[in-house]
């Protein structure tokens, strides 16, 4: 490669969401606030996201090409435009890509059945992108692929630039039928895995580094219990595997400048602020104040979220003196069996179902006492950064990010921001509650608990700044090579 070392890279960031022009879960959000720290702080990025149709949102285009790629893609386009506070974006657009949903039929939730084909079609695209201008592509010095979505690109390419691959969960691998290992044209092997094909399994094997969301989750990976699979695939990057803790996007998430409160709010002024939201949270889910302290809940309502260990917390609300307000969507089963038990516990469950509701979400983050994320297994988490920023400690368990993110203020008293269970059940889960209430009947302890989670940097200018030396890093390593 030509480009001197000094040049500030030009990367190309492929995923398969970025907020808000399509986002429907954590991957959206943090893809757009690394995208958008990256550029402020004078990065060269061009983002690729797949064409979903009607559901992007903001996308203004300006020009748009063929791209070369194998005949079953079918006719692919690349639609060079902006979007919201992007300045180069371009969407992959092939047969089958565009739907309502990324990845789900939202009547049933189901995911939609040619998602493999999709998710190649779009990586055939990403490759395309990275070849020469002549070719249609935009020669990008590094590559960066986010999940497993975007993770096939590793096979549609001869001789591929630089790449850096971020997980934000291996709960999701794209694990496939061996049939797709034929569709791709350069080192099918590495897509084999136990006979099946695995899209992320060969980005792992191929990328030049690896970022796990969170340093915690970064070791956890490397464990039988926690790699899903890939333990050993990971174990063999070396210093090649690292953590970078996500952040959130504090132009967004900030209780100074929401206007979604009915009053904001600083960490001097914190409990003034938290006492306006929380009327409003009351008078919106229409509750009496009854003095039960509220643990506040936003989360997609699937197995990893651990809402179904929150529910069985619910017969001991009452001796605790606390209620729970949720805000969730997900899959049915879970969704309609939260319904019932906050029918038949009105005044310890109240809870949205129906569809995602940003501004709710941010009352919820400032009206609450506390919030909780029960995960079973948590990458990085956004909500507990976002409910930290707002003054609400988090009720959480160790795993992941949690641990990277919160310090047990009975560890830690100066330093303590929330509280993490001890075990990673329901007892361990209990008793982490009756600590945080604890703590939250002492004004005085609590007050300096919100202040000193307040106090943090939740967002992204360190994690941007460490993805920036990476991506010149491993330029440098091949320019060297």
């Amino acid at each position: 490669m030509s480009k001197d070392a000094t040049t500030t890279p030009h990367v190309l960031f492929a995923s398969a969401e970025l907020a808000p022009m399509v986002s429907v879960g954590g991957l959206g959000l943090a893809a757009s606030g690394l995208v958008k720290e990256l550029t402020d702080q004078g990065s060269n990025l061009t983002v690729v996201l797949p064409d979903y149709g009607p559901s992007i949102d903001g996308f203004t285009e300006v020009d748009a090409w063929s791209l070369p790629v194998p005949p079953w893609c079918g006719p692919t386009l690349a639609r060079r435009g902006a979007g919201p506070g992007l300045p180069d974006v371009i969407l992959v657009s092939a047969p089958g890509i565009e739907r309502p949903h990324p990845y789900n039929d939202p009547s049933s939730g189901i995911a939609w059945p040619d998602n493999t084909e999709r998710f190649f079609a779009f990586s055939a695209g990403v490759a395309a992108l990275c070849g020469s201008p002549d070719d249609g592509g935009v020669e990008p010095d590094v590559l960066h692929l986010n999940d497993w979505h975007s993770s096939a690109t590793v096979g549609f390419l001869a001789d591929p630039p630089p790449t850096v691959l971020t997980v934000h969960t291996l709960g999701y691998q794209g694990v496939t039928d061996a049939f797709w290992m034929s569709r791709v044209p350069h080192r099918s092997w590495l897509f084999s895995w136990y006979d099946v094909a695995n899209p992320l399994a060969a980005a792992i094997r191929t990328a030049d580094r690896v970022i796990a969301v969170s340093p915690n989750y970064a070791r956890e990976i490397l464990t039988a219990e926690a790699g899903m699979g890939m333990d050993h695939e990971l174990g063999a990057k070396g210093t090649a595997l690292v953590g970078i803790r996500n952040g959130i996007d504090t132009s967004i998430w900030n209780p100074a400048t929401d206007p979604h409160l009915p009053t904001t709010y600083t960490a001097r002024t914190v409990a003034k602020g938290k006492a306006a939201a929380r009327d409003e949270l009351l008078a919106r889910f229409e509750l009496d104040e009854d003095g039960a302290s509220i643990i506040g809940v936003v989360s997609r309502l699937v197995d990893q979220k651990g809402i179904d260990l929150l529910m069985h917390t619910v017969p001991y609300l009452e001796s605790m003196n606390a209620r729970v307000v949720l805000l969730g969507s997900g899959l049915p089963d879970l969704t309609a069996w939260v319904r019932q038990i906050a029918a038949d516990n009105p005044d310890r469950v109240a809870a949205q179902l129906d569809a995602f509701d940003e501004p709710l979400a941010h009352l919820i983050f400032a009206g609450s006492d506390l919030f909780c994320m029960p995960s079973r297994f948590e990458p990085c988490g956004l909500a507990q950064m976002q409910a930290m920023e707002y003054g609400t400690p988090t009720i959480a368990t160790s795993v992941g990010g949690l641990v990277d993110t919160i310090v047990d203020a009975d560890v830690d008293v100066a330093g303590g921001t929330g509280f993490l269970t001890t075990t990673n059940d329901l007892p361990g889960l209990v008793d982490a509650m009756h600590r945080a209430l604890r703590a939250f009947g002492s004004t005085q302890r609590f007050n300096r608990i919100r202040r000193t989670g307040m106090k943090v940097d939740w967002s992204w200018t360190e994690p941007a700044a460490r993805h920036a030396d990476l991506y010149a890093e491993v330029l440098a390593e091949a320019q060297n090579s």
